[in-house]
């Protein structure tokens, strides 16, 4: 007779064809008992100090019931009307908690820089008194500062969160000179925004020059086209001579520069006369780059930030690109739009993406760029699905809206001294394509290279990515190179796309899940990770995010926070060894299942309370009035 575990894991068996991975029956488990291990474990490991009516300090929603498949019965509700409410789509209303709100009060920024005058003295808010600020001021996290022991030296002082590793019992701060001494003149960070630049952006006191002189000749374009569809009877008499000879040559060469906004238009000049006057950069000139046969981490909205991708560049990412950037931001001089264009030393290949709907704005924006940062490439994001983008004519917007994408990147292209790049989808709606019917025209516009996410915008990630289509666009788009993307978990998935022809390959959520993915794909192997390596793998996240956020207890909420974000994604990975069928696919749903150690089990936990567990281990308790939800409502639970 079959016992009663048998019977589950045969049910649980059955259930993994319809949409769960494949997991071996010794390691499957129940909901139940998966919470009641893991929350036992977690008691037992804080040693039972803890009063048991005390209140726990983070208020986690509940799990959803198990993804199933959905009958016609189970979608309409009782008035027979098909039920609108799907769990997809952002969390619009999660809270937005500033990190300002975890600091009481803090430390003022003279006493921390050298204990120089407060310019604002008596009206300033922050401590002065340290001795007062170190009595009220949380317990440090740990007892090594990650920035004292890489630069020599913190530039938080006593607001640090490990200051006890770097400041002596009199509260004065240390340094380690041969470190500091070696860092000394090193920029590691690129693409930070001056204050003199944001003080000329908000005065609109910048020039653009070379903008200026595009969007004159789109004026002179649209006022010609006025002009012919107005009376082309009367343009044609205008035109023509009235003894049949052709137009005087001056007037045939601004017609030219007219139709042809690329060309150098005639400008006064002072003093000698150089090349640069008289000749423009041609296209072929340009800086170029080798895209072929690349690893290319997406740009991931939130999840993207500089922290991650050096995680990613350790695990053999060659291409690099920032968050998503609102060009009308950059060009009002936003701290936290900018901070999007930022650069770490080791992204050798690096681009920022930009998004707009309107000319001017994105030739702006790209003259601003190509003039005050160091990148090696300029994406287009005319792939954004969200409605505040699309609904205003930007992201998907675009791909209906052929002129005004011709006028952006000719636009572009010509104030760039970089390659332009481009990322579209499919298309708008699901069963209408037109990406073939654009890539064509988008090679005669300039662009260097162009991504393609193998679903429409009604798709969003509903469906698996048509790479079938993919392989029809990328011999449209020969010699341009094309990127595909979508769906690509392992190196098996990324030798499947590379062999249908294109150029290289862009990883996004695969990413994320699995950041070793671009190691697995170099090595063509399945990579049976430990939950040590990844708990590893996240200490160094934990160090870049002090680093790059800060180590006071604003960047460490913050690095929270975005790590939390993060893990919301990591959780979905299951590991190698468990699995029934290799390699995992990235639309299989993880059932519940014992891992085959502790932290392993916990890391599989889809619980927002287990992530913050896992990130109190690297960054110590979570203040009390902390709360998190995460983003998107797929990863969310309500």
């Amino acid at each position: 007779m079959e016992t009663a575990a048998e019977q589950t894991t045969e049910k649980r068996t059955d259930v993994a064809v319809k949409g769960e991975a494949a997991i071996k029956p010794e390691f499957l488990s129940t909901k139940e008992k998966f919470h009641g291990f893991v929350d036992s474990e977690w008691q037992g490991s804080k040693g039972g100090d803890n009063d048991a009516d005390e209140e726990p300090k983070t208020m986690c929603a509940e799990e959803p019931e198990p993804k199933k498949l959905k009958l016609d019965s189970e979608e309409r509700n009782s008035s027979g009307k098909p039920d609108g409410k799907r769990l997809r789509g952002q969390n619009k209303s999660r809270p937005h908690t500033k990190p300002t709100t975890y600091d009481e009060k803090r430390l003022c920024l003279s006493v921390i820089q050298s204990n120089r005058e407060c310019p604002f003295g008596d009206k300033c808010h922050f401590h002065h008194n340290v001795a007062d600020y170190m009595s009220s001021k949380p317990a440090d996290i740990g007892e090594s500062c990650y920035l004292y022991e890489t630069y020599g030296k913190c530039t938080y002082g006593l607001s640090c969160r490990f200051a006890k590793a770097h400041t002596t019992p009199d509260f004065k701060t240390t340094e380690k000179a041969d470190l500091v001494k070696a860092y000394e003149g090193r920029i590691v960070v690129k693409n930070s925004l001056s204050k003199d630049l944001q003080n000329r952006l908000r005065k609109r006191s910048v020039p653009f020059e070379k903008s200026a002189e595009y969007l004159k000749t789109l004026a002179n374009s649209k006022d010609k086209r006025e002009q012919q569809g107005n009376g082309n009877a009367c343009a044609a008499e205008v035109s023509a001579d009235p003894t049949g000879e052709k137009q005087h040559p001056s007037t045939e060469a601004q017609t030219e520069l007219q139709d042809s906004p690329d060309k150098q238009p005639p400008i006064k000049t002072v003093g000698a006369l150089t090349d640069a006057d008289v000749i423009k950069l041609r296209s072929c000139e340009k800086k170029q780059l080798d895209f072929t046969d690349k690893l290319y981490l997406a740009p991931l909205t939130t999840c993207g930030n500089l922290p991650f991708r050096r995680v990613c560049k350790r695990f053999g990412a060659d291409i690099t690109c920032g968050e998503m950037a609102m060009c009308t931001n950059l060009l009002q001089g936003q701290q936290s739009e900018w901070a999007l264009l930022k650069r770490h030393e080791s992204e050798d290949i690096f681009g920022v993406q930009v998004e707009g709907c309107f000319p001017d704005t994105m030739t702006r924006c790209a003259e601003l760029i190509n003039n005050n940062t160091d990148v090696d490439f300029v994406d287009i994001n005319s792939g954004c699905p969200i409605d505040l983008v699309y609904k205003k004519g930007g992201g998907c917007g675009l791909m209906t809206r052929t002129r005004k994408f011709e006028q952006i990147v000719k636009g572009m292209n010509y104030v760039l001294d970089v390659p332009l790049t481009v990322k579209i989808r499919t298309g708008v709606q699901e069963k209408s394509n037109i990406a073939h019917k654009l890539i064509p025209e988008m090679k005669n516009w300039g662009v260097s290279m162009i991504t393609l996410h193998g679903r429409s915008r009604e798709q969003r990630y509903t469906k698996l990515a048509d790479w079938d289509y993919i392989t029809t666009c990328a011999k449209l788009a020969s010699p341009v190179p094309l990127f595909g993307n979508g769906d690509i978990l392992s190196y098996e998935d990324a030798m499947k796309a590379r062999e249908t022809g294109v150029s290289g390959i862009m990883i996004a959520r695969g990413a994320l899940i699995k950041p070793w993915i671009f190691t697995e794909i170099k090595e063509s192997r399945h990579w049976d990770i430990s939950s040590t390596e990844r708990l590893d793998l996240l200490k160094d996240f934990t160090n870049f995010g002090l680093e790059h956020w800060g180590s006071d207890t604003r960047g460490v909420e913050k690095t929270r926070t975005f790590m939390l974000e993060w893990l919301s994604f990591m959780c979905r990975y299951i590991p190698v060894g468990l699995l029934e069928r290799v390699p995992q696919k990235i639309n299989e749903r993880p059932p519940y299942y014992m891992g085959r150690n502790y932290l392993e089990s916990l890391m599989a936990s889809q619980n927002v309370g287990d992530w913050v567990r896992i990130s109190e281990m690297l960054l110590g308790p979570v203040p009390k009035n902390f709360n998190f939800l995460p983003k998107h409502k797929a990863n969310a639970y309500k």
